[in-house]
């Protein structure tokens, strides 16, 4: 197995156990889950050395992307043909790549839990202005070889502030041009004003339409009207088009304040815009809309919302966030003045994030359950072009959320349809590693029993009950009597891995 460690250099041979129930369980929320090398790595250093490790990301080497040229990672044979900068197909085989082998599992989590926030969908750009420019808009990299001073995509932009201000990402996004384009913000102008942005800033960025359903309103209309003309202005300046017309890499784009399109009136709101009480936003310009972004971030209904969609995210979906932890994570999200990197670490270090209880008590979305098998059976070859299609059946592709609420999380991920994806990729996948998981389970072959305890110690599924372990344990010694033989070795240890991938307990995380 090529070697994807989180900690660089270190090697199987310095762990003391390649099992660990709390460093598992760490690997599936804070990541993608773990191969059996990288969950041994960080047991061995401790689970508060491994939560700094995957928290302060910036001391692991960010090296995923000069591993993707190699034949057989992506679709194409050379990394002259791959383009993840203009192909949202190549874009989203991009990020799979890095989910399966970044040294920084936590950023690539983070890119994702924003992409879910802040959700933008590919298509109405590409609708607006082609497909070689939505991409650029929603995936290119830093590295990116087009026009000057190119903004990076919006990907790229929650990687790159995922721990960081939360009130900075949200500037940062409403500047965004997938953002301006997606929620038209582009359109916001003094005398029609649109209330798109305005609206998802308050009910689904920052504070929320209301604390629970016995609770008053967060905000108004007459606020949603009110912030949509504080951001009359911000729009987005896009260069003439070139010989390829809309579907052009070298059509230049960026976020500009037309301040002849603002809105200069009072603007007077439900909730303080400014410490000490004040309510009213007079004529201020572009700076308008920061004050109120601020605003929305010292919400007291701000910090708690966040809280709770990061206890669904990381540590329980299936039962609502105490409120204990919610006062705890919200305190902290204010007294550190919006940083997320204090806010995840109080997440990560939390009681309620390591009480066995919570181990399991999320669904696996489509995106973790695919990243999280292949990690986990090994990779060997195992193209993630061949994951698209899937993922799509699965109900999550990339870059293309279903609407501005982001994707029905929880069971409404277990379609039918999208069961019968989960278990034919699993087929797909063991198919293609069976010689590789017939090497790995070599010195685990002696008997059925060793043969499953390895598979299912390295899988990392939720508890097997006594009857489906018993039909796991009836598939290995069905035939003949058990020998251990490489031919025996072959189907089985690929066959076994294919049930427990396609099993009900492997789509918990």
């Amino acid at each position: 197995m090529q070697n994807c460690g989180i900690l660089p250099g270190a090697s199987p041979a310095d762990a003391m156990a390649r099992h660990d129930d709390r460093t598992e369980h760490l690997l599936r929320r804070a990541g993608f889950g773990g191969s059996p090398d990288e969950v041994a790595e960080l047991a061995r250093i401790g689970y508060q050395a491994a939560v700094d490790l995957l928290v302060f990301y910036e001391q692991a080497p960010d090296d995923v992307d000069e591993r993707i040229g190699v034949p057989g990672h992506v679709g194409v044979t050379t990394r002259g043909q791959f383009s993840p900068d203009t192909s949202i197909t190549d874009a989203r085989q991009r990020w799979l790549f890095r989910m399966v082998h970044s040294r920084r599992p936590l950023q690539e989590k983070m890119a994702l839990f924003w992409h879910h926030h802040f959700a933008t969908a590919y298509q109405k750009i590409a609708d607006t202005y082609g497909g070689t420019v939505a991409t650029r808009m929603m995936a290119a990299s830093e590295a990116y070889n087009g026009p000057k001073n190119s903004p990076v995509g919006q990907i790229e932009l929650f990687r790159q502030n995922a721990l960081g201000s939360f009130y900075d990402l949200l500037v940062k996004v409403a500047r965004d041009p997938a953002m301006l384009v997606w929620l038209d913000g582009r359109l916001n102008v003094r005398g029609t004003p649109q209330e798109n942005f305005a609206r998802e800033v308050m009910e689904l960025f920052t504070m929320g339409i209301r604390a629970s359903d016995s609770s008053p309103n967060n905000y108004t209309e007459d606020d949603v009207k009110a912030a949509a003309r504080v951001f009359t202005g911000w729009n987005l300046t896009v260069g003439a088009r070139g010989a390829n017309n809309v579907n052009d890499a070298t059509l230049a784009y960026a976020y500009t304040y037309r301040s002849t399109q603002h809105d200069t009136g009072s603007k007077t709101f439900s909730f303080d815009i400014y410490p000490g009480g004040g309510r009213t936003i007079t004529s201020g310009g572009e700076q308008e809309g920061l004050d109120f972004l601020l605003a929305c971030c010292r919400h007291p209904q701000t910090g708690p919302r966040l809280a709770r969609k990061l206890y669904a995210f990381f540590v329980d979906e299936l039962h609502p966030a105490p409120q204990s932890f919610v006062d705890r994570v919200s305190g902290a999200y204010y007294a550190s003045n919006f940083d997320m990197r204090r806010v995840v670490l109080s997440v990560l270090l939390s009681p309620e994030f390591s009480d066995p209880s919570a181990y399991y008590a999320r669904y696996a979305w489509p995106v973790e359950f695919v990243v999280k098998a292949i990690k986990e059976t090994g990779w060997a070859g195992f193209s993630v072009d061949a994951a698209l299609t899937p993922l799509l059946s699965m109900g999550q592709s990339l870059f293309e959320p279903p609407d501005v609420n982001g994707w029905e999380t929880g069971a409404g991920w277990f379609s039918t349809g999208g069961m019968l994806a989960r278990m034919n990729f699993a087929a797909t996948l063991t198919q293609n590693q069976r010689f590789n998981l017939r090497e790995a389970a070599r010195p685990y072959k002696a008997t059925p029993e060793t043969l499953l305890a390895y598979t299912l110690d390295r899988l990392s599924p939720m508890p097997f009950d006594s009857p489906p372990y018993n039909d796991l344990l009836g598939y290995l010694r069905a035939g003949t009597s058990w020998t251990g033989s490489d031919t025996e070795l072959l189907a089985k240890a690929a066959g076994v891995t294919h049930l427990v991938l396609a099993s009900p307990e492997y789509q918990f995380v």
